[in-house]
């Protein structure tokens, strides 16, 4: 998805000799997806990425669910999530199904004396509040408020944070996160009517290796378990990198909006898609300029998707009483539509102020223990007049 790139020190030609100042060899590691078949990156290790000195506790963290089949909108207030110092305890499942996990943290310190490596699932975390930095063996990535740091499966990295008051929107992918087809042509290059482009784009830079001996313990994801591998050697050992699988991070306010004489569906605000579910990002944008245009969306029913929607900031001129932090749930089968008053309050509007991140999964989402806690119960009621 992101295009090619080179980082450090590569041989001329891939898997011949490269050695180290020493005479010994730098170790070399395919990084690839869907067996061979897809992007790749390749990597040159101070010592062979294969040296594990200890497998410790297994401990599961799969989502404890308490609502398998949900028939009923609803609206959760994810700034009630408890902050908690590690980065890991801080993560807390709230909508899930096959496909997506959708989790908020509010973490308060960076990750000091362990790695992560989530094996199961591509990651999208959206900065809503701090600021910090993301380090793997590609490099650093600052990231700060209206990042979506994108972090492909198998890569091992710490989070470096600035400020303790964090709050972050994850989206966990069993899927790999692709940019929308529509929006890129057959060479993977944006096209000239995409919202971004690949100028929007921040990959890793300052590539650090970290010839280090020691013990390291990296926590690895798969199966809702976490395993605890002691590595002999420091995760970032590389001397050098290419390809097109790594890390990288999109800013919501390079997002910019398409917009039309009338309202606009929720396909134009698309981000990333899977084979399961879409993202969308919901900016600052100029309202429907026909003279006699209703910028408030019109009543919707959701035939096979599940609407995930998380309010970032600014006015939402579709709903009344909303709160930074808030997320709500409009489920497959039943229409959802604008607030009373709202459609008549837009008319003769010309702008909006909003920013939010939009997730719509194509299968029905359950609801997990952590959910009903932040719950509004009576979210359902809100249309009446």
């Amino acid at each position: 998805m992101p295009h090619f790139q080179t980082r450090g020190q590569v041989p001329p030609k891939r898997h011949t000799i490269f050695r180290k100042p020493d005479g010994g060899l730098y170790s070399e590691e395919l990084v690839s997806t869907e067996g061979f078949s897809d992007v790749y990156s390749l990597i040159y290790h101070a010592y062979p990425p294969t040296m594990v000195k200890a497998i410790g506790e297994t401990v599961c963290v799969a989502p404890k669910i308490a609502l398998k089949e949900n028939m009923q909108h609803r609206s959760f207030n994810g700034f009630k999530i408890g902050a908690a110092d590690d980065f890991l305890e801080s993560r807390k499942n709230v909508l899930v199904n096959k496909d997506v996990y959708i989790q908020l943290a509010a973490p308060r310190n960076s990750m000091k004396d362990y790695f992560y490596k989530n094996s199961q699932a591509d990651e999208m975390i959206f900065v809503h509040r701090g600021k910090g930095k993301l380090h793997s063996i590609f490099g650093s990535i600052p990231f700060e408020y209206g990042d979506h740091v994108v972090i492909p499966r198998g890569t091992i990295y710490q989070i470096e944070f600035e400020t303790q008051d964090n709050r972050l929107f994850i989206v966990e992918s069993f899927h790999p996160l692709r940019f929308p087809k529509r929006y890129v042509n057959k060479y993977g290059q944006l096209l000239e009517h995409s919202p971004f482009c690949e100028r929007d784009l921040k990959t890793p830079q300052n590539l650090v290796t970290h010839d280090e001996k020691g013990d390291f313990l990296v926590k690895i994801k798969r199966d809702d378990k976490l395993f605890h591998y002691v590595y002999a050697t420091h995760p970032f050992d590389a001397i050098g990198w290419d390809g097109c699988h790594y890390p990288f991070s999109f800013s919501i306010h390079d997002f910019e909006p398409l917009t039309g004489r009338v309202h606009q569906p929720p396909p134009v605000h698309q981000t990333f898609e899977t084979a399961a579910f879409v993202t969308c990002a919901f900016v600052p944008r100029l309202y429907d300029y026909h003279p006699e245009a209703i910028p408030a969306p019109y009543n919707h029913s959701n035939v096979d998707s599940d609407e995930v929607l998380y309010y970032v900031d600014g006015d939402f001129m579709s709903r009344n009483h909303i709160e930074k932090g808030m997320i709500t749930l409009h489920p497959i089968g039943i229409p959802h539509g604008p607030h009373p008053g709202a459609v008549e309050r837009s008319i003769g509007q010309k702008d909006t102020k909003e920013l939010a991140v939009m997730v719509d999964t194509f299968k029905p989402l359950m609801l997990t223990e952590e959910a009903f806690t932040i719950e509004d119960p009576d979210y359902y009621k809100s249309w009446l007049f």
